[in-house]
């Protein structure tokens, strides 16, 4: 039995699309070139898309050299520049400041008075001591005068009483009155030793009236003006500080508990100040005071720095922004810090260099580096040393001076016209 084809009839024409009078045409190869041009179009779409996500986005990476150099470890601390000898000069007495001689920056010898405070009162307090001790050796001499009459007395009554001519009372009487007049010698000459001490002690008020340097040195402060009166009496005020020498300078430093344990005396150090922000001052550690200060539960320990001042450009009060060497490599081969954070994406296809093997097994103080070496990404594992948060010392490996370390990757989306597709260098 023969098969019937049916054939599905286009639709007719709008009467609108026909010009009017004529036949309509209807083209049946016209609508099925317009629906294959479609499926045509959306296959081309859908291969391009495939196309696109088959292919490989292009990886930039960004590298570092590896290089020579100096790897140092520090501490960095803020301080004070002080002299390393600061003298306080004070006044043990009371009055008003008749005379100054001492100014600031003034250069003053050991001895040399820098201010008087008014002397008459205790120059009246001396001259009545004066007086009284005078006054004592007087009543001495009198007192000599009558134990020599008392004494003479005693013993020409005691050669009368053996002859019956005095009686035994009046020798009693003569012998007491004897040891009274000795008894008086010694009270006053006591007297004297008094009086001398309390001239003494006068003597001694009235000399600090003068305000004298007690070492040579360079006056860096002054507190006092003509006219001005002092009252010691509760606390010594302070007039004048002196510097001893100005060419010494020390930098008192806050270092923290944690970094304390790594500074030693002796160690090198280096600071900057305000004032000459470009210089930096050379010193050494001379002191880490044992006593510990706390600031809001931050506990931090005095490290003094000593330094040289020849040309006098340190002031004391600056403040410095120090740095103490506690540790130092030199010459040595040494790698970016960031490398070391470093691995790229899909890590298991990258190759690895004979020198390469697994971080479990390298042991400790070992690290994986990636190097360009032509154009592909290498796992490199070192022995490192010393840190100083910039670059980490390589003590054993492959690496050498001039290769490039990987320290971060980038991916395109999109790959310019012309471009070859592959890994690109960006060198710092």
């Amino acid at each position: 039995m023969a098969e019937t084809t049916k054939t599905t009839p286009l639709p007719p024409l709008r009467k609108s699309e026909a010009p009017a009078g004529s036949k309509p045409v209807v083209s049946y190869k016209w609508h099925l070139a317009i629906w294959l041009a479609v499926v045509a179009v959306c296959l081309a779409g859908g291969g391009a898309a495939w196309w696109l996500m088959r292919t490989a986005v292009p990886v930039h990476y960004v590298s570092l050299p590896v290089t020579r150099g100096n790897v140092t470890r520090s501490v960095t601390a803020t301080g004070t520049v002080n002299p390393v000898l600061t003298i306080i000069i004070g006044s043990y007495v009371s009055g008003v400041i008749q005379s100054q001689y001492c100014d600031f920056n003034t250069r003053v010898h050991k001895g040399q008075v820098c201010a008087k405070i008014d002397p008459r009162p205790y120059q009246t307090i001396v001259d009545q001591h004066k007086a009284d001790l005078l006054n004592a050796r007087a009543q001495l001499i009198k007192d000599q005068a009558a134990l020599a009459y008392a004494k003479v007395a005693y013993e020409r009554d005691a050669a009368l009483l053996t002859r019956g001519i005095v009686s035994q009372d009046t020798v009693d009487n003569a012998k007491s009155i004897y040891g009274q007049a000795v008894a008086q010698i010694a009270v006053d000459r006591s007297i004297i030793e008094q009086r001398a001490a309390a001239l003494e002690s006068a003597q001694v008020n009235l000399d600090y009236t003068n305000i004298v340097s007690p070492v040579d040195g360079t006056v860096v402060s002054r507190n006092v003006t003509i006219g001005q009166t002092v009252a010691a009496s509760f606390q010594t005020p302070t007039l004048f500080l002196i510097a001893t020498d100005l060419t010494q300078m020390e930098v008192d430093t806050n270092v923290s508990e944690s970094d304390v344990g790594g500074v030693r005396e002796g160690d090198k150090a280096s600071f900057t100040v305000e004032a000459y922000p470009k210089r930096s001052f050379e010193g050494k550690v001379v002191q880490v005071r044992q006593a510990p200060q706390t600031v809001q539960n931050v506990v931090t320990y005095d490290v003094v720095i000593g330094a040289a001042n020849e040309a006098l450009l340190l002031k004391p009060g600056m403040t410095a922004t120090t740095r103490i060497v506690i540790e130092q490599r030199e010459n040595v081969v040494r790698v970016p810090d960031q490398a070391l954070r470093f691995s790229p994406a899909g890590v298991a296809k990258a190759s690895s260099s004979p020198a390469g093997a697994p971080l479990s097994q390298a042991g400790a103080g070992t690290a994986r580096v990636w190097v360009l070496r032509d154009g592909h990404p290498v796992s490199v594992v070192i022995r490192t040393g010393l840190d100083d948060d910039t670059h980490t010392e390589v003590l054993a490996g492959s690496l050498k001076p001039g290769d490039l370390a990987i320290v971060a990757e980038q991916h395109d989306t999109a790959t310019e016209s012309g471009a070859a597709s592959g890994p690109r260098l960006f060198r710092f």
